[in-house]
């Protein structure tokens, strides 16, 4: 096995995060692990005619404790979320800009939807007021570039900037593209994950009329039941994770906090159906064998898999053959939770999200647990970490995102010695 130079490894030496379960890395780590819920009823708009209720909502954040009263109003919320998570990842990486060249860090931030909300409301003025009264800043509020764009300009960051739009891979594929143009020399520092703000009428509108969403309303912090034999869909949620990522001879020269690497990554597609998942899993395996592959690690090294495991009855199923196709008779062996199960499924954002849970599994050497796994499901029947925290030893944990169109990502995290 040919082992990388030092110039040729990437580290994350910080995160940030907003979401559901509060807007620090700590506060969201230690719900996690504590097996705590971030869903509750939605509270932004009335639900009364919708069949779903709930969703995992990011709401302690608070626009103005981050951003300027100009920049509010110039920022659709998914921007917002990632400029915020963006402001705590580069004090966690004790990065001091005015001593970087600017030019050589990039931006590649990966969202589903962009501004969804905004499209819908400002449609409506449209139709309601004319043309005339539609926002001078609609455009640039909602195009999905304008994540990467907005914290560029947060930080005066004029490298590479890329936007990844795959759907529920984009935050996990966005990672894995930010450690290539690390590795391939055109930046030395990256600002990365994913963010989303898709909580509106039209946004659960389109999601109930495909009868993807769980209608379990009466208890919403049981609703979200990932490989569990009763689960009856998703619930929406929103958020943004960041990870700050650099060449690790770089990050040993200034005395960075260096909390794991970024082995190896992957992307593929199932190549078969707009929504729904190959039932054999042979896409997702693919990607997760590339991934392998990419990070130099046999299949037996993995401690850990963050599982997309959204709580649908099909992808569940899919994802758990896909894990036995890439892991054959180790499968059973590996612990597998499911984040989405405490603050539901954030889109575009659910890969930078579960890349912080990643990071902290191998800095704690603990695996929060799967939540509402109650009634195995035979088509479901590998070992999910139900109900309470596992204290294991944890240097290899993969990341799996799985997106509407068939797109899938997969990032390979590990431990570094120090």
């Amino acid at each position: 096995m040919i082992e990388r130079s030092d110039e040729n490894r990437v580290v994350i030496t910080g995160m940030g995060i907003i979401s559901p379960l509060g807007n620090t890395v700590s506060q969201f780590w230690e719900s996690l692990i504590a097996g705590k819920s971030g869903i509750d009823y939605i509270s932004t708009f009335d639900t009364e005619n919708f069949p779903t209720k709930i969703a995992g909502e990011a709401r302690e954040f608070h626009p103005e404790d981050y951003l300027t009263a100009k920049q509010i109003r110039r920022q659709d919320r998914f921007s917002q979320l990632a400029t915020a998570a963006a402001q705590d990842a580069m004090k966690n990486a004790d990065l001091d800009l005015d001593n970087e060249d600017k030019s050589r860090i990039a931006v590649v931030i990966g969202n589903g939807n962009g501004g969804f909300g905004l499209t819908a409301e400002q449609t409506l003025i449209l139709q309601e007021r004319g043309w005339s009264k539609v926002s001078p800043t609609f455009i640039p509020r909602i195009l999905p570039n304008m994540a990467s764009a907005n914290v560029a300009i947060e930080f005066e960051l004029q490298g590479y900037n890329s936007t990844v739009v795959t759907a529920c891979a984009a935050g996990t594929q966005a990672i894995g593209d930010a450690a290539e143009v690390i590795r391939s020399g055109r930046a030395e520092i990256a600002v990365t994950g994913g963010t989303e703000a898709g909580i509106s009428p039209i946004g659960l509108a389109g999601f109930c009329a495909m009868r993807a969403l769980s209608t379990s309303n009466d208890n919403p912090q049981t609703a979200s039941r990932p490989f569990d034999l009763n689960r009856d869909g998703f619930v929406p949620g929103e958020g943004a994770g960041i990870l700050i990522l650099e060449r690790l001879d770089r990050a040993k020269a200034r005395g960075a906090p260096i909390l794991a690497e970024v082995l190896g990554s992957g992307a593929s597609s199932d190549a078969r159906d707009l929504v729904q998942p190959d039932s054999e899993g042979a896409g997702a395996a693919q990607v997760i064998e590339w991934t392998l592959q990419d990070a130099r690690i046999q299949a037996k090294d993995v401690d850990y898999i963050n599982a997309h495991g959204t709580s649908t009855q099909l992808n569940d199923a899919s994802e758990t053959q896909a894990i036995k196709r890439a892991f054959g008779d180790i499968a059973s062996s590996i612990p597998i939770s499911s984040t989405k199960s405490m603050i539901g499924h954030g889109l575009g954002a659910a890969g930078g999200m579960e890349a912080v849970v990643a990071v902290q599994s191998i800095q704690t050497n603990t695996i929060h647990p799967t939540t509402n796994y109650e009634n195995p499901d035979p088509a479901c029947d590998l070992d999910y970490v139900p109900g309470e925290a596992r204290s294991v030893s944890v240097h290899h944990v993969l990341s799996n995102s799985f997106g509407f169109g068939g797109q899938n990502a997969c990032v390979l995290f590990g431990a570094v010695d120090h």
